[in-house]
């Protein structure tokens, strides 16, 4: 049995083919590949999939959440790229009216983080959807979606007190709360609550802990969704 070569002219062919559909998209093989794009930029990239489209331009500029970061990027532990990652660090509690800017420093002071090359996983939760994602339904395993959120580096947990309390609401942010707590992991937390309302919101427990783990940032003005910057 023979077997069939390729002939000279049919690799040519497919090399014209190739130079040919390169040319239909303005790519000339001559030209040098692009430099890839910094560890920071690309962090910054992948975090623009994850970060609602409303913030993906947040910038933290409150005094104490820029110092917060930077504070949790002194914490960081070195990784073999020499790049810094979380490991543990300190917390924030940003408290204020409806539409003062605390779930925009929130995800600003994120990105912040990934800007000044720091490896970071996060998650971000409303509470209201923790307690959605948490609930009991055949197939899920809530306890796992549990144990993540409380191991994550750094958890932002968006409108803590606004969901509908219960006995069981209540349990579940005691764990979650409590494991960040012992564990000093970094979570920055956001409410509308002042501080009495919220320690009735999520119970002694709860409020205890905040109050040690957390700095409080208090944020004041008129609600900027009802009453926009010119």
């Amino acid at each position: 049995m023979t077997t069939a070569l390729r002939t000279p002219e049919r690799v040519g062919t497919l090399a014209d083919r190739c130079a040919a559909i390169l040319a239909n998209r303005g790519v000339d093989p001559t030209d040098p590949p692009p430099e890839p794009a910094s560890g920071a930029v690309a962090a910054l990239e992948l975090a623009d999939a994850r970060i609602p489209p409303r913030y993906r331009h947040a910038l933290a500029d409150h005094p104490q959440v820029t110092t917060w970061a930077e504070e949790v990027a002194l914490a960081g532990r070195p990784g073999p790229s020499g790049t810094r990652g979380i490991a543990i660090g300190p917390s924030l509690l940003i408290a204020g009216p409806t539409g003062t800017g605390k779930t925009y420093q929130a995800y600003g002071a994120i990105r912040s983080l990934l800007g000044a090359g720091v490896r970071l996983r996060w998650e971000a939760v409303t509470t209201p959807d923790l307690y959605a994602r948490l609930r009991p339904r055949p197939g899920h395993d809530p306890e796992r979606d549990l144990v993540t959120l409380a191991r994550c580096p750094l958890l932002i947990l968006d409108d803590l007190g606004a969901a509908k309390q219960s006995e069981w609401t209540e349990e579940l942010t005691y764990r979650l709360i409590n494991r960040r707590y012992n564990d000093m992991l970094p979570t920055l937390i956001t409410t509308n609550l002042p501080t009495d309302a919220l320690r009735d919101a999520v119970g002694d427990r709860v409020a205890s802990r905040l109050a040690e783990m957390t700095t409080r940032v208090i944020l004041t003005g008129r609600d900027r969704r009802r009453h926009p910057a010119a």
